[in-house]
């Protein structure tokens, strides 16, 4: 079972994440946001590519839901993290840091940890 702690620290572990408030979530970015924590800590919304977030949204629909609006339609996912394993988590954090870090230039996308 993932915590909010957990997702901090796993994001913050991947190169180049930066931690900055938004609105009233936590967001975490690199190149660009790609995961908000909500304030409770209970959830959050990973920023997936389109094919990505249905794969998730399919594979494990009691932890992943696209985001009700434009943002969905975007690829914005909410996640349940109680619903997750620590693995499972930082998995889909890789999958949103990637995505994101592509945006970067000069960044080697390789090498994830700090």
């Amino acid at each position: 079972m993932a915590t909010g702690s957990d997702l901090r620290r796993l994001a913050l572990s991947l190169e180049g994440t930066s931690e900055a408030p938004h609105f009233d979530r936590a967001a975490f970015k690199v190149a660009r946001i790609y995961v908000t924590l909500a304030a409770d800590g209970l959830s959050a919304n990973l920023k997936f590519s389109p094919d990505e977030q249905e794969f998730k949204c399919m594979m494990v629909p009691e932890a992943f839901a696209p985001v009700p609006n434009a943002w969905g339609r975007q690829g914005w996912t909410t996640v349940e993290l109680a619903r997750l394993g620590l693995a499972e988590l930082a998995n889909a954090l890789e999958i949103a840091w990637a995505d994101a870090v592509q945006r970067k230039p000069g960044t080697d996308k390789k090498s994830k940890r700090r």
